[in-house]
């Protein structure tokens, strides 16, 4: 089964979907937040009626914290096809990598032009850009997309928890390690501090790996790029060769496999991700990769601009929602399959989209 679109008819029976054409008759499996902006809140499992067409041709901002891995090429994937199904245009501006919040900011300032009717709002900074969202919001809606963000001036988010993304990745270890047995090492790549989601991750990673007997042995903040991450793995071997995993973001994961297999550690040393990205997903079905939560980003994408056309129209309802996180393992991975969490393989960024011109 696949998570994507479902039929109404079937979306009881079926939490999962297809990638297809898309029908007026569909709904979209969610978990809606029982309290709105609160990740802690309990989920509420929802099967969201999407809106069939907007009511005109609105044009979004949209902005990304970079395009450096596959991962947001899935979120804009997912706002491509629903752009086009909805008949809604939008611009694309990307920061460039999470240390570049001075950029973002400018970015933002530019999405008050009155060319563009909503913001969606990929952000580098949980906070440093809330003075910028709370001008913005005076004159449009503003969509936090994926990346956890302060709620002053947000008028919906599409995102998961990403406190359980890094549980989920410390839960497996302490399933395969529990309290009192063996002890064994862990090397943890949380992602770039400050980011909006890595110090949910983080909290939730260490919250799980407590409850094993891991021990981490080094931790290593950095840059989501595969160039930063494989500096940062190598690092990592060179002062803790010892290490038994090896935990992290997307671009963490893809490099260490490269890495493991030129040092001869593959067999030694495991791979976690606490995301799927189309080389993970690929490391996972070699068995290069021990597993891996997906969000579903094309989904969030997808979301993001659903919920900014119903804030743009008067018809927002549910203001926090976004896909159940689901493991993904060798045992699992063709049953949850890649649509609606990666883009297709053909599929090139779009930095600016309209419909009539697709």
């Amino acid at each position: 089964m696949n998570f994507f679109y479902i039929r109404a008819a079937v979306a009881a029976a079926l939490f999962a979907g297809v990638s297809s054409p898309v029908m007026a008759d569909v709904t979209w499996p969610l978990e809606a937040r029982s309290i709105p902006f609160d990740d802690s809140s309990v989920g509420q499992r929802i099967y969201y009626a999407p809106l069939d067409k907007a009511e005109r041709p609105w044009r979004l901002c949209v902005l990304y914290p970079h395009l450096k891995d596959a991962y947001w090429l899935s979120v804009n994937f997912g706002m491509v096809e629903e752009a086009a199904r909805l008949g809604v245009a939008f611009d694309v501006f990307e920061a460039g990598g999470y240390p570049n919040l001075a950029r973002q900011i400018d970015q933002l300032h530019g999405c008050a032009g009155p060319e563009f009717d909503a913001v969606i709002l990929g952000a580098v900074s949980y906070d440093g850009l809330t003075p910028m969202v709370r001008q913005i919001a005076a004159e449009k809606p503003v969509i936090a997309a994926v990346n956890d963000i302060a709620d002053d001036g947000i008028t919906a988010k599409a995102s998961v928890p990403w406190h359980e993304m890094g549980a989920a990745a410390g839960r497996l270890i302490a399933s395969r390690h529990p309290a009192g047995s063996p002890p064994v090492n862990v090397a943890w790549f949380p992602g770039p501090k400050g980011a909006g989601w890595v110090d949910f991750v983080e909290e939730g990673f260490r919250a799980e790996l407590a409850k094993s007997s891991a021990v981490l042995v080094a931790t290593k903040f950095g840059d989501t790029g595969l160039e930063q991450q494989v500096l940062l793995v190598e690092e990592a071997l060179d002062e803790s060769p010892q290490i038994d995993y090896i935990v992290g973001s997307g671009p963490t994961a893809e490099a260490a496999v490269s890495i493991l297999r030129a040092r001869g550690l593959t067999d030694r040393i495991q791979i976690v991700s606490t995301y799927l990205s189309h080389a993970v997903y690929r490391g996972i079905k070699r068995g290069r990769i021990l597993a891996a939560p997906t969000d579903f980003a094309a989904v969030q994408g997808m979301l993001s601009v659903e919920m900014a056309v119903r804030a743009i129209e008067g018809r927002l309802s549910i203001r926090h929602a976004g896909p159940r996180i689901v493991m993904v393992t060798p045992e699992t991975i063709d049953a949850v399959g890649a649509e609606g969490s990666l883009a297709p393989a053909s599929f090139v960024p779009f930095f600016s989209f309209d419909p009539k011109g697709r």
